[in-house]
């Protein structure tokens, strides 16, 4: 039996997958959780196989709830499960080391055959993000621990002399960080940093 818990905060969604994976001989449902920590809460204590994560969750998205997982237990397997059909969060879940990508229209033999699939170690993704992610792979950034502090700063709306007070750096240091930003994601302004980086869950 491959044991499962599903962290999802839509209860449509959470129904439909419990009466999939109830009647599931090879598959044991052990929880299903509306948000990351009721769900590392219970991980704490329990073991699973391997974890439904949505992407958009009230208090963590799932893209940094799968880096804690795959930190914590590296032995648990993590499929994401989202209505995002965006090649870039797809691609970043994969990165934080999700074992799958697959859209919620999924049909319940989709669902039973990708959690098998990534117990046997295979990758998974749903048909239409495997066309998505063709050619997108150098389109995510790679963004420091120090700039991700200075990109949540700038989208809560702080100036360059406060992010640098608040980060006990030099204004001139966030400037640099700021500009590397704005090379990396391919942007000309502070505006349309912030907007790239939340469509792709950086913030």
């Amino acid at each position: 039996m491959i044991s499962v818990i599903i962290i999802d905060d839509h209860p449509l969604v959470l129904n439909g997958f419990e009466f999939i994976l109830k009647n599931t001989s090879t598959i044991e449902l052990r929880g299903s959780f509306s948000n990351a920590k009721d769900a590392f809460d219970f991980l704490a204590i329990e073991t699973v196989d391997v974890i439904l994560v949505d992407i958009n969750m009230p208090d963590m998205n799932g893209i940094d709830a799968t880096e804690i997982i795959k930190k914590e237990y590296p032995g648990t397997q993590v499929i994401a499960i989202s209505n995002l059909n965006e090649g870039s969060i797809a691609l970043r879940m994969l990165k934080a080391g999700a074992m799958g990508y697959l859209l919620k229209n999924v049909s319940a033999d989709e669902l039973i055959e990708g959690i098998e699939a990534v117990m046997r170690g295979e990758q998974v993704l749903s048909k239409e993000m495997t066309f998505i992610l063709t050619d997108k792979q150098d389109e995510i950034p790679t963004v420091s621990q120090r700039e991700r502090e200075v990109l949540a700063l700038m989208a809560q709306g702080h100036t360059t002399p406060k992010i640098g007070e608040l980060m006990f750096i030099s204004p001139l240091t966030v400037e640099s960080h700021r500009r590397n930003l704005l090379q990396k994601f391919k942007v000309a302004n502070s505006a349309s940093l912030i907007h790239k980086a939340t469509e792709m869950k950086f913030i």
